[in-house]
This record gives C-alpha cells, sequence and structure tokens, in this order.
C-alpha cells in the first residue's frame, strides 16, 4: 500500500468485529510508531495505557462519546465494539504544555493500525475525571486522547461536500458518509 492509499483507508471506525482481538505485541508496536514521531522541543511527554481484554475494554467504553453528528447513535452496540483501547497521556513531571504531540502520535498510530489490517478512532470526547478514577490514573498524568482500536466491519464512504454541510452521516445500509472539502477549496493563492 502506498502512502496514499495509506491515507485513504485510515478513518474513524466505530464499529469493529468484537470477536476479533488484537495481540498485546500488536499493540505494542502501534505505540513504538508514537514514540518516533515528532514531538514539541523534543521533550516527549507522552505516555501510553493500552487494554485489549474484554473486560478493561467494557470499564472504558462508558466513558466515550463516539459521534457528535450522529445524534440517535450512542455508539456501537455489544459486538460491535472496540478490542482494544490505547490512551495517550501527558506526563506533566515532564511538561505542562503537550501542543499537538498527541494528535500527530495518535495519527501514526492509526496509520500504524490500517496497515496492519485494523482501523480505530480518536476520542478526545471523554468523561476524563469518571475515567481516571475508573482506572486509577495518577494525578501527574492528564487523559488527552483515546483511541478506540479493532477490525472494522464498516464501510466509510468520502465524499465531496455537498452545501457546505461537514457533517458524516450514515444511510439506510449503515454505511459511513463522510464529506471532504475539495483540494481546489483548500488551497489559496494570495
Amino acid at each position: 500500500m502506498n502512502l496514499k492509499e495509506l491515507i485513504f483507508k485510515t478513518r474513524s471506525y466505530r464499529r469493529f468485529d468484537e470477536s476479533y482481538q488484537i495481540d498485546a505485541n500488536i499493540i505494542e508496536s502501534l505505540i513504538a510508531l508514537a514514540r518516533l514521531s515528532p514531538s514539541g522541543a523534543n521533550k516527549q511527554p507522552l505516555k501510553y495505557l493500552y487494554y485489549n481484554t474484554t473486560e478493561n475494554c467494557e470499564k472504558i467504553f462508558p466513558y466515550l462519546a463516539w459521534a457528535g453528528y450522529l445524534t440517535d447513535w450512542p455508539g456501537p452496540e455489544k459486538g460491535e465494539r472496540p478490542t482494544a483501547y490505547i490512551i495517550i497521556l501527558g506526563d506533566k513531571s515532564l511538561s505542562d504544555i503537550f501542543g499537538i504531540d498527541h494528535g500527530i502520535a495518535a495519527h501514526s498510530i492509526l496509520l500504524g493500525a490500517t496497515e496492519a489490517g485494523f482501523g480505530g478512532c480518536i476520542i478526545a470526547s471523554i468523561k476524563r475525571e469518571e475515567l481516571n478514577n475508573e482506572l486509577s490514573i495518577p494525578d501527574n498524568y492528564e487523559t488527552l486522547l483515546v483511541l478506540a482500536l479493532g477490525k472494522p466491519v464498516e464501510n466509510v464512504i468520502i465524499e465531496d461536500i455537498k452545501d457546505a454541510d461537514v457533517k458524516y452521516w450514515r444511510d439506510k445500509d449503515k454505511n459511513h458518509h463522510v464529506p471532504k472539502r475539495s483540494l481546489k477549496e483548500l488551497i489559496i493563492k494570495l
């Protein structure tokens, strides 16, 4: 798969084959990609917690919001939930500013997941205090993002924006449609 294909296939997947577990070695290899990613001032203040058992994944699920534009959808049903999570934390003993490091790291992980035949979703809408309490995350870590991972079971369709509407949506067959701005609209000339 070339870079363009990899980026095109790296979508936000929210429904997974829950019977397919992701091995800890694969998760650690994805975190290794994040380790190699750029970091502001090279401080490297990010730490990672990962979970890949049904029991632990069930603990994390209730503290996440899944799709802001799909207001009538509370998230994946049993059987379609993620089989692994990576929680990206900022280590406050190393820095009090995390900038965009966690966004870069999260995308590196998702690119690696796609290459390995998996998919995921970067989730920033988190009940942080409750999740931190549930997982006993120490106060010196700030919960920045949660990555939901698994074997995708949904079809994501990229399409051009119509009528300036950027909202993603699902059709009657549960295909997930994602409008994108055209390249012509993105490039400006002064």
